[in-house]
């Protein structure tokens, strides 16, 4: 009787090692060849999750709590508990909220950070979990990050291109732009509009993209009217909680979005917003 119990129990091991392994690989040819780029519903706040078809994952931002694991875990499968790089915009609540939770859930190689600080719980408790596990923590800079190089996928990081000791902290934000064959994406944390004008001054050949994160969650101190002529995004994607008490986006945000016949999709409307590609002309998934 116990020897007919082992070895039912070593056949339902077998069979579940067996589901996982084709789970995996079945997920992985689901996936050949296409990014995708998820932007969370995560209140307000921002959390944008990237995937590249040789599986690498890179998380910006964390929204302002634990809510961000329930849609990391829509994306990434049961079995997997490792994300290769976590980019913080900056060290406000409503991008760094739920990163500790993330570090606790999840074995993270590295952590970008724009350099400025915050004395806050939050912020401490953050570098204290990186510490704790061993995660390296990388300064921001200007330069190349290649998170796929078969498929010619890389991030771009367009500021800052300099310490940010002192720094407000928007005025800190790290600035990211995804390439991948035509398809492109900006992504901005909460830069204003001074730093989409110095962007503009050093980088306008490349600023034209095809999805746009809009700064500061559609605030009217970003998204000027001349960063929307240089970027001119296809999409424009607005990151805020639904009802928030700031007026997020700024009806004048959204009425130059409307000038400029840019498409324009809110995680407070549609939810979580998914792109993928190919390389080519990006398309929406899911809303």
């Amino acid at each position: 009787m116990k020897r007919e119990r082992v070895r039912w129990i070593f056949i339902t091991f077998l069979f579940c090692a067996t589901l996982v392994i084709w789970v995996f690989v079945f997920d992985r040819e689901a996936k050949k060849g296409v990014l995708t780029v998820a932007f969370f519903d995560v209140g307000q706040g921002d959390a944008i999750f990237i995937e590249t078809p040789n599986g690498t994952q890179v998380l910006i931002d964390s929204g302002p709590n634990n809510k961000v694991l329930r849609e990391i875990g829509k994306q990434m499968p049961f079995y997997d508990r490792s994300i290769d790089l976590i980019i913080t915009s900056h060290p406000d609540m409503d991008h760094i909220g739920g990163l500790p939770s993330v570090l606790s859930r999840f074995s993270v190689e590295n952590i970008m950070i724009p350099g400025v600080g915050a004395d806050t719980s939050i912020y401490r408790e953050m570098l204290s979990r990186a510490e704790e596990k061993n995660i390296e923590i990388l300064y921001a800079r200007r330069g190349r990050i290649y998170l796929d190089q078969e498929n010619e996928i890389y991030l771009d990081v367009l500021f800052p291109d300099r310490a940010t000791t002192g720094f407000e902290k928007n005025l800190a934000s790290v600035v990211v732009k995804l390439v991948y064959g035509e398809t492109t994406f900006l992504f901005t944390g909460d830069s204003p509009a001074s730093i989409e004008n110095y962007l503009i001054s050093v980088d306008e050949d490349i600023l034209d993209v095809d999805v746009l994160k809009l700064g500061h969650h559609g605030s009217k101190t970003s998204t000027s009217e001349q960063f929307l002529g240089y970027t001119t995004p296809t999409y424009a994607i607005i990151s805020a909680g639904k009802d928030n008490s700031y007026g997020h986006p700024h009806g004048s945000v959204l009425a130059l979005l409307k000038q400029f016949e840019i498409k324009y999709l809110e995680t407070a409307k549609e939810g979580t917003i998914i792109f993928e590609s190919i390389g080519a002309e990006p398309f929406v998934r899911r809303l």
